[in-house]
């Protein structure tokens, strides 16, 4: 962040823009700014100061802005991390990494909404080939650590340390991959589950998401299989927690696993859980990786408009569809009001921006400013949403998704419903989204006389005579409140940190702090860990993935031509090596 001094003046919290003056005073003025790009100066030089191999420490300074530490490169375990490193180049390690990626894609493992238990729905039953390929695949996994089973295609590694007093580390995923659709495989430019490599990339659906790896659990057993090789034994014990449904909320998968994993370590009995997330990329000027520290809430509600039925040659002035139509573009019509607020995830992502280079000037000022400025808050928030992305990261949503309604082109429509899904801020609750929407619709339910319960209670006169019946509640499965939000005043998000920096400049042979940027935030969708909160404290949600920044994920997620680049690949199995032995050798409890 270099500029001029007037500049630097503009950017300080307290400092008044300079004034004509005589000559005596020009000499104090002078003098001033000399002093202010000795602060500057200390200011960025504190910013760069990190951690150790051992115990990363974060400065304890109000000034400092997004504080960062140093990459953590195993040292105990530092030989190993080397040679595995060195291993990772080869082309004989590209040709397996190919090898595990694209036999994993070509098994299709689709879930789907609304699949019954399984033993009853045989959809599931293709998770018992995924399970052959895994064995076949990685042979020394399944022969090393102990494997439990939950709900038939639920999966638990533990990879037992030599000290059991250690908090094991909990590295999750998924084995399912969302459908693809009939009609867009002709789009695909190769078909979606042939595991295509063109020399480049691997194709195919659940390339990026989420069989390659923590973004998949096949990159956590690629890492293992190696370390395995090179005969390491843990110190620290080492969980795998794979569902098997996390594209449909995990009902059937993670909602099980939580109980067994509860059961294995007890309450808050895990180090820290790292599970699939957005990764790196570029903003404005700066690399930046965003692991997640807290996930939005989930609540889908369902609005269903009744009335009475007849021949559609004498239509009421409005039937059930016409008033569901107003009442769903009246929602539209209103979004949810979404403010920055100091202390969230999303804030803490914004004032990381100060260290982008060509992050606009007034801008940085604002952002250095909202920490105690209301009106640079706002003027902060203004100009950050003018992103629609970062807009919808920080406030609750609202997606009109499913609609239904009439069975006859002569038959007037008796019921018609949709389904909203709403993705609530970490600074709102579910109670607060239903009373939205409740208070959104009330004047409508009034105006088409019709009768209004939401969720449950009566909003409207039960004996007042009525057109019809507005109802709105949960649709498909209770809400789901906003995740706890994980601290980064940790050495858990720290050890994060620098394991994600190590990682980032050994793929690239560099040994530079400031090559990349680690930003907390959230994620846009959900992941398993809504059922794993009891299991610790510290929970991240990232992918160390190229591309995938700020809350996003790689392009080709849940699209046509989803792939991956295998260097990026790699460096994911690289990623995951360094974080099991950075924890391993950590003086987490």
């Amino acid at each position: 962040m270099s500029t001029s001094n007037e500049k630097t003046n503009e950017f300080l919290p307290g400092v008044l823009p300079p004034r004509r003056t005589s000559s005596g005073r020009i000499l104090a003025l002078r003098t001033g700014l000399v002093v202010l790009a000795v602060f500057a100066s200390t200011f960025l030089w504190k910013a760069s100061h990190g951690i150790g191999p051992h115990r990363p420490h974060q400065q304890n300074n109000n000034a400092e802005i997004c504080p960062q530490v140093s990459e953590l490169v195993p040292k105990s375990n530092g030989a190993l991390w080397k040679t595995l490193g060195d291993t990772y180049e080869t082309d004989a390690f590209k040709t397996r990494a190919v090898d595990w990626l694209a036999g994993a894609v070509r098994i299709p493992t689709e879930s789907y909404d609304q699949m019954g238990p399984v033993g009853t729905d045989p959809r599931w039953e293709k998770f018992g080939a995924f399970h052959d390929y895994l064995l076949q695949s990685f042979p020394l996994v399944h022969s090393t650590l102990e494997l439990t089973k939950v709900n038939t295609y639920g999966l638990i590694y533990v990879w037992k340390g030599t000290d059991s007093s250690l908090q094991p580390l909990l590295l999750a995923a998924h084995q399912d991959v969302v459908p693809v659709e009939g009609t867009t495989i002709d789009q695909w430019q190769y078909p979606p589950f042939s595991g295509h490599f063109d020399g480049e990339r691997v194709w195919g659906r659940g390339s990026q998401d989420d069989k390659s790896g923590l973004i998949g659990e096949l990159f956590i057993r690629s890492a293992m299989e190696s370390m395995l090789e090179n005969k390491f034994q843990p110190t620290r014990t080492v969980v795998l927690a794979s569902g098997f449904d996390e594209e449909t909320s995990g009902l059937h998968g993670a909602q099980t696993l939580a109980p067994v994993l509860l059961e294995m370590f007890g309450e808050n009995g895990y180090a820290m859980l790292v599970d699939e997330g957005s990764g790196y990329g570029e903003q404005f000027g700066r690399v930046i990786a965003t692991p997640g520290i807290a996930e939005k809430g989930y609540l889908d509600v369902m609005i269903n408009v009744a009335s009475p039925g007849g021949h559609s040659s004498l239509p009421p002035p409005h039937t059930s569809i016409g008033i569901l139509a107003d009442m769903l573009v009246n929602l539209e019509r209103n979004p949810f009001q979404v403010y920055l607020e100091r202390g969230s995830p999303t804030y803490k992502s914004a004032q990381c921006l100060v260290h982008a280079p060509k992050l606009p000037e007034s801008l940085r000022r604002d952002i250095i400013h909202a920490e105690h400025n209301d009106r640079a808050l706002r003027r902060t928030e203004q100009e950050l949403f003018k992103n629609p992305m970062f807009r919808n990261l920080v406030g609750t949503t609202q997606a009109i998704d499913l609609i239904n309604g009439g069975v006859k082109v002569n038959a007037l429509p008796e019921q018609a419903w949709a389904v909203v899904n709403h993705r609530i801020s970490t600074q709102s609750s579910v109670a607060a989204t239903k009373k939205r929407d409740t208070e959104l619709l009330t004047s409508l339910a009034g105006a088409f006389n019709l009768s209004y319960t939401a969720f449950g209670a009566r909003i409207t006169d039960a004996d007042a005579p009525a057109f019809g019946a507005l109802t709105l509640s949960e649709a498909y499965t209770h809400g789901l409140e906003p995740a706890p939000v994980s601290s980064t005043d940790t050495l858990p998000y720290q050890l994060l940190s620098g394991t994600i920096k190590a990682a980032y400049n050994s793929h690239r042979g560099l040994s530079d702090d400031d090559s990349l940027l680690v930003s907390p935030g959230i994620m846009s969708g959900n992941t398993d860990t809504r059922y794993y909160w009891k299991l610790t404290e510290h929970i991240f949600r990232y992918g160390h993935t190229d591309g995938a920044s700020g809350g996003s994920l790689s392009s080709g997620v849940h699209t046509v031509n989803e792939a991956i680049d295998i260097s990026s690949f790699i460096e994911m199995i690289r990623f995951f090596t360094t974080l099991i032995l950075n924890v391993d050798e950590s003086e987490l409890p």
